[in-house]
C-alpha cells in the first residue's frame, strides 16, 4: 500500500509517465520513418501506440483512441511552426492535450481505491460491531487486513463494471 501511495503524487507522477510513453513512441515512429517530424499518418499511428501504452501501464478503465477529426483539430493547435508535421516538443504538447481528460478519470479511480475504500471499510467494521455473531468475527480481524479486503473488493467491482461495458 505504501508503494502505491508513493506513486500517488498526482500531476508530477502522471506527467512523468506521459513523458516516458510519449518519448518512447516518438522515437519509435521517427526511427521507422527516418523523418525528424511526424506527418498526420505517422501521428495517428503514434496516438494508437500511446493509448495502447496508457491502457497497459496506467490504472483505471481502458480508453478508446480519439477520432481522426479530433486529432486533426488538436494538431492545428499544436503545430506551432505550421510545417504540417510535429517535432518532439509539439508532439509532447499534442499528447498532453489529447490525454488531459483521460487522467481525470484515472485520478478519480485512484482516489476511490486508495482513500474512499479504506475509510468505508473502517466505517463498516464499526457498524458491524453490534451485529450478533458477525460483530465478534469482524472484531478479530485486524484493521489493516479488513481495509485491504474491502479495497480489493472495490477494485474487483470496478473491474467487473469495466468488463461489463
Amino acid at each position: 500500500m505504501g508503494q502505491i501511495l508513493d506513486r500517488f503524487h498526482g500531476k508530477e507522477w502522471k506527467k512523468k509517465q506521459v513523458e516516458c510513453i510519449t518519448d518512447r513512441v516518438y522515437d519509435r515512429i521517427c526511427n521507422q520513418t527516418g523523418r525528424p517530424t511526424l506527418t498526420f499518418d505517422d501521428l495517428y499511428i503514434a496516438v494508437l501506440l500511446v493509448f495502447n501504452d496508457i491502457n497497459k501501464y496506467l490504472p483505471g478503465p481502458h480508453f478508446d483512441p480519439p477520432s481522426k477529426e479530433h486529432i486533426l483539430d488538436i494538431v492545428k493547435e499544436c503545430d506551432i511552426n505550421l510545417d504540417g508535421g510535429l517535432d518532439r516538443e509539439e508532439f509532447a504538447k499534442f499528447i498532453q492535450k489529447l490525454t488531459a481528460e483521460t487522467f481525470v478519470v484515472i485520478s478519480q479511480g485512484l482516489l476511490l481505491t486508495l482513500v474512499v475504500a479504506p475509510t468505508l471499510a473502517m466505517a463498516t467494521k464499526r457498524a458491524t460491531e453490534g451485529v450478533p455473531h458477525v460483530g465478534k468475527v469482524v472484531q478479530k480481524v485486524p484493521n489493516s487486513i479488513f481495509a485491504s479486503l474491502v479495497t480489493l473488493a472495490v477494485v474487483w467491482i470496478q473491474q467487473s463494471q469495466q468488463e461489463a461495458l
